[in-house]
């Protein structure tokens, strides 16, 4: 909001129809089939029956105007100036896609789930929110309505197990609540260049023993931020640093903790998508239950366990000691274009969302690529957290997802779930992606323009490309309503960058205030069956000792959390990546 962090306070309203009216008909597909909608995984033969599909079942509502909406990233930019343009001139239905920050996305859709009225037609929402849509029952269930209601609009050829993130949009109950419509996961990103400097690493392994390389676990992190601003300190005449991170009080910093930042300091339990009992929320809920049981240790959750104090410690004694001046008072999107001053050697916490504006040329300010343009930056995985374990989920995977909701009314829902097939279809969905680079389709991650362009995106093809992609996931079930608990969260971890609070003290509190809150929810499902039977039932208070270290409980206190530092050559990284297609 990747997921979660809070894209901009301003709405962005993006006029996307300047052009006169134009025929809904085939000349006008073959037109946008030529021009625009190369290269694809389909023949042009294939893209024409494609969009002649499109046109047939448009035609009840040709004229008919509809609004949607998304949070402003690139990808969705094009969709709103791009495809919506020519999703009008084939099928003659007008869609008005609106771009507003992720958080104004957020309350829009919790305001429509509230009030049950159509404020838009269809929304392109986080799938963080599967475990409150598929409790809530606002949304449309879309397992059931593209065999049923939805039939006569649900594309023969969209494919759906082609799609990247399905499991991420799939409920408790096994039903798609949501279509993916964009990806990006949060990577490791260094310096390759100064990363491959002999002098560098030699001056690295006589001081710590091993060598530089990508860093497998948070002790090698550690040592390389300390190394290179503490050792190193400049490059070419310029001041360097080890580390970068925000600290910005706003609600990206909690989004940016309940995303990734627990599970890959090893906080919660193994399990993919999302670790059951415990997610990376901390939050407790029994296998084969969608009933949470609670955040706090002595409920049996994981929030304010020895695993999550100690991530956010990790954070915050990080930023404090080898970021730049002034990261603390960054926001996601101020820390994550710094890189292109070209001043910082790595960052655990980078998302691929932004690699296309990591390989804009030099001439644009970029000082993160050579003079031809090839990126001198890698992106790898995530390094591990002490108390990581093999088959937990590594990070976190943003997958901006179509979603409908009941209060719309059908005859615009079904115009507006053309849309939403027609901007993810095969015939758009390679141009879309070269364009975003958030990929959705496996088919497309895998078409030969990405096999020529790999060399220029830093790894983030052999990336997708890899079985390691299903490590990275959103938000998941355990989470029964998204929108109330996530305002929880950057209140407390902004106390902590402030020094008001020690990570133990805004655990505690922020795992008390989760609680506090599910049982409301609980109150609320029990009386009414507001979550469908699925809301909270709190397990009571028990000693924390009751709970951690048990068999499925929240991990106790290691006695080390500081192991030995381990890396890994990139090259050994690709080769595995390759390898293992």
């Amino acid at each position: 909001m990747q997921r979660r962090p809070i894209r901009t306070a301003l709405a962005l309203a993006v006029a996307v129809l300047c052009a006169p009216p134009a025929l809904a008909d085939t000349a006008a597909a073959k037109r946008w089939i030529d021009q625009e909608f190369q290269p694809s995984t389909l023949s042009k033969d294939q893209q024409a029956k494609e969009m002649e599909w499109f046109i047939n079942a448009a035609k009840p509502f040709k004229g008919l105007e509809i609004n949607v909406l998304s949070e402003t990233i690139p990808t969705h930019e094009y969709e709103a100036k791009t495809l919506a343009k020519a999703f009008f001139e084939i099928t003659g239905i007008k869609v008005n896609h609106q771009l507003l920050g992720e958080g104004e996305v957020v309350q829009a859709v919790q305001t429509q789930m509230q009030t049950n009225r159509n404020l838009y037609d269809a929304y392109i929402n986080d799938s963080d929110l599967i475990g409150t849509h598929s409790r809530l029952q606002s949304a449309v269930n879309l397992s059931d309505w593209m065999a049923g209601e939805g039939k006569d609009v649900t594309l023969p050829t969209l494919d759906v197990k082609d799609f990247i993130g399905i499991s991420f949009t799939t409920g408790p109950d096994g039903k798609i609540w949501q279509l993916p419509d964009q990806q990006f996961a949060n990577l490791y990103w260094f310096r390759k260049d100064w990363f491959d400097r002999a002098d560098i690493k030699a001056k690295f392994k006589e001081k710590y023993g091993y060598d530089l390389g990508v860093p497998v676990n948070w002790s090698a992190y550690e040592d390389i931020a300390k190394f290179f601003s503490e050792d190193i300190k400049e490059i070419d005449g310029k001041r360097i640093y080890g580390h970068m991170d925000y600290g910005k009080r706003a609600p990206d910093l909690g989004w940016r903790m309940t995303d990734a930042w627990l599970s890959m300091a090893g906080s919660g339990s193994k399990g993919l998508p999302n670790g059951r009992p415990i997610d990376e929320w901390g939050i407790r809920m029994e296998k084969g239950s969608c009933n949470p049981q609670g955040a706090s240790v002595t409920r049996g959750g994981e929030t304010n366990g020895p695993a999550s104090v100690y991530a956010i410690a990790k954070w915050d004694e990080w930023l404090r000691k080898y970021a730049p001046p002034g990261a603390a008072d960054y926001d996601f999107y101020q820390s994550l274009p710094a890189l292109a001053q070209g001043n910082v050697a790595q960052q655990v916490f980078w998302y691929t969302a932004f690699t296309a504006s990591m390989v804009a040329p030099k001439k644009d300010g970029n000082n993160t690529v050579d003079d031809k343009g090839m990126p001198q930056w890698r992106m790898a995985p995530s390094p591990k957290g002490a108390y990581w374990e093999e088959g937990m989920k590594l990070g976190y995977q943003d997958a901006g997802s179509w979603t409908l909701f009941k209060s719309t009314p059908v005859n615009r829902r079904k115009a507006a779930w053309l849309y939403a097939q027609f901007v993810v279809s095969k015939t758009v969905d390679v141009k879309k992606s070269q364009v975003g680079l958030t990929f959705v389709r496996d088919s497309t991650v895998r078409h030969a323009s990405f096999t020529e362009r790999a060399p220029r995106l830093g790894g983030l093809v052999e990336f997708y490309r890899s079985p390691d992609r299903v490590m990275w996931t959103p938000t998941g079930v355990n989470v029964p309503d998204y929108p109330k608990l996530a305002q929880l969260w950057w209140q407390q971890i902004g106390d902590v960058n402030s020094g008001a609070f020690t990570p133990q003290k805004a655990m505690d509190r922020l795992a008390e205030e989760m609680d506090q809150v599910m049982a409301r929810m609980q109150e609320a499902d029990e009386k009414a069956k507001t979550y469908g039977g699925c809301g909270p039932r709190l397990n009571p208070p028990k000693k924390p000792e009751d709970w951690l270290g048990k068999p499925d409980g929240p991990k106790a206190k290691l006695a080390n959390e500081k192991p030995k530092g381990i890396t890994m050559p990139y090259e050994e990284i690709v080769k595995r990546w390759a390898a293992a297609k």
